[in-house]
């Protein structure tokens, strides 16, 4: 059994549809299956009913603002919004897979052993759903972990002490990939119950100077390296040193940038667009 967790965040985009006949994830006959964290229910439910109600409650400038959204991508998110208890059901990897980090995750081109790899050891930390695995079946919906609904507040606070001791527990001895972005890290206080612990920095040479990946570029790197994480099965820095130096033509490990806390576990790398 691979002794490895990858940390990951959802997509903004995400796939419309799903399957009208799948298990309900808030069925207590279906508690465990494709809904890995069921403990969670009673807090999604209650976030969904805040979130709902404000749909019902608030003006459309409101509502614009708490979803970064107008026109009909506003549109759009407040209907799904309003039928998450009725909509068909679809697996986190595929309803994330519009996404730029999971579409570079390539999934469907993965060995069986790797797809299997991702979907019992990736951990999703979510806005809506507070943690999933990839194969958990989830609604179509709308909804960052950096917003603020009212009756609820800010959400990444509402999830803090509510996921902390599960996620705290369920990385116990483990060797994390963590490829959290700062905004989805804050909902989470580690208490280092792991082995140890990767951030990963991406960087490119650029002129000479080396300058750090973002945006879109950075989530198609993040997809690239989940892919490198599952198809080696790596769970130590020497896995890592020896893809890159002898497999990778993507990224080189700068090991002179990188660092390690003791007090922490954690290491700090930097990874090089080749």
């Amino acid at each position: 059994m691979p002794n490895l967790t990858v940390l990951l965040s959802p997509a903004d985009r995400k796939q419309p549809g799903g399957n009208p006949f799948a298990p309900d994830m808030f069925d207590y006959r279906t508690s465990g299956t494709f809904n890995y964290f069921d403990d969670l229910n009673p807090e999604r439910r209650e976030i969904i009913d805040a979130l709902q109600t404000t749909i019902d409650d608030e003006d459309e400038d409101m509502l614009a603002d708490l979803f970064g959204l107008d026109d009909y991508e506003l549109e759009e998110a407040l209907r799904v919004n309003s039928e998450i208890y009725d909509a068909p059901l679809m697996s986190a990897l595929d309803r994330y897979s519009p996404g730029v980090m999971y579409a570079a995750m390539d999934f469907a081109n993965l060995p069986t052993g790797a797809q299997r790899r991702l979907l019992e050891n990736g951990v999703i930390l979510s806005g809506l759903f507070g943690l999933l695995r990839p194969d958990d079946l989830i609604p179509n919906y709308q909804l960052g972990i950096d917003v603020e609904i009212p009756d609820i507040g800010p959400v990444a606070d509402y999830w803090r002490p509510v996921v902390s001791p599960i996620l705290n527990d369920s990385l116990e001895d483990r060797w994390v990939w963590d490829l959290l972005p700062d905004t989805h890290r804050d909902a989470w206080t580690d208490e280092h119950t792991y082995e140890a612990r990767v951030e990963v920095t991406f960087e490119r040479e650029v002129d000479g100077e080396r300058e750090e990946i973002t945006g879109e570029d950075l989530e198609v790197k993040r997809g690239e390296f989940v892919n490198f994480i599952v198809q080696e099965t790596a769970e130590e820095m020497e896995d890592l040193q020896e893809w890159a130096e002898e497999e990778s033509d993507q990224f080189a490990f700068d090991e002179g940038a990188s660092t390690y806390d003791e007090e922490t576990k954690t290491w700090s790398i930097v990874v090089v667009e080749e």
